[in-house]
Formats: C-alpha cells, sequence, structure tokens
C-alpha cells in the first residue's frame, strides 16, 4: 500500500454485469478530487481486480454491482486479499445492493457500500477519511 502521493483506487465491474455509468462516475469524482484512479473495464474476474490492485499499489478497491452478484463477489475479492496477504487494501462498493445485504457484507469486510443515489461528494468524502486517514 503506498504511503505518500496521492490515494490510489481501482474502480472495477466484476461479473457478467455490463452497466458502467456509475462506475465512470465514482471514478471520475475521485479523480477530480485529485486521486489517482485505475478503471478496469467491464466483466472483471476476482482474480483481475485483486491482481491490478496489487500491482498498482492500490490504497482500495471500489466495487461496482448491479448484477445481484454482490454477495459471490465481494466475497471471492475479499478471500483473494486475504491469500495474496493484501488485506491492507480496502474494499468498497456500490450498486444495487439490498438493505439486508449491507450489514453481512461489512461483516465479512466490505468497508463501505453506496446505494443508488449516494451523492458523489460523500463517496469522495468516506475514501479520504477511511482509506488513507490522516494521522492525528
Amino acid at each position: 500500500m503506498g504511503v505518500s502521493g496521492p490515494i490510489r483506487v481501482v474502480v472495477a465491474k466484476p461479473g457478467l454485469d455490463g452497466h458502467d455509468r456509475g462506475a465512470k462516475v465514482i471514478a471520475r469524482a475521485l479523480r477530480d478530487a485529485g486521486m489517482e484512479v485505475i478503471y478496469t473495464g467491464l466483466h472483471q474476474t476476482p482474480e483481475q481486480i485483486v491482481d491490478t490492485a496489487i500491482q498498482e499499489d492500490a490504497d482500495a478497491i471500489g466495487l461496482s454491482i448491479l448484477s445481484g452478484a454482490h454477495n459471490t463477489l465481494f466475497a471471492k475479492v475479499l478471500e483473494l486479499l486475504r491469500e495474496r496477504e493484501a488485506e491492507d487494501i480496502k474494499v468498497f462498493g456500490g450498486g444495487i445492493i439490498p438493505e439486508d445485504d449491507i450489514a453481512p457484507l461489512k461483516a465479512q469486510g466490505v468497508a463501505e457500500i453506496f446505494t443508488p443515489g449516494a451523492p458523489t461528494t460523500e463517496v469522495v468524502e468516506w475514501v479520504r477519511s477511511h482509506v488513507r486517514p490522516v494521522a492525528a
């Protein structure tokens, strides 16, 4: 994990979901806020996402999931991060995720979930304050 310079975030679209407008909006908001963003594109496997995050020395992975496969895909990304000893990379996400699934996802290790309509400023501020918080 990088300790100096801008926060580095991999924004990814795992699985078969082909709708990436939200991911692109978040990627642009993070970039405009001074972060380095690596957008992986559509149809990425969890393995590809974790490999990219490690290779890019990312501080966080933002997953955008609209397909309904959030429980499986988040779990696999978290499992791969543990296997690769890269648990310091925070995972957050957004998309069409039912309220009932949010607490179990957080219990597995997902740091935050943003649902449709969340302002981009909220995502930016969360990343700034939780991904690489400034030491007090």
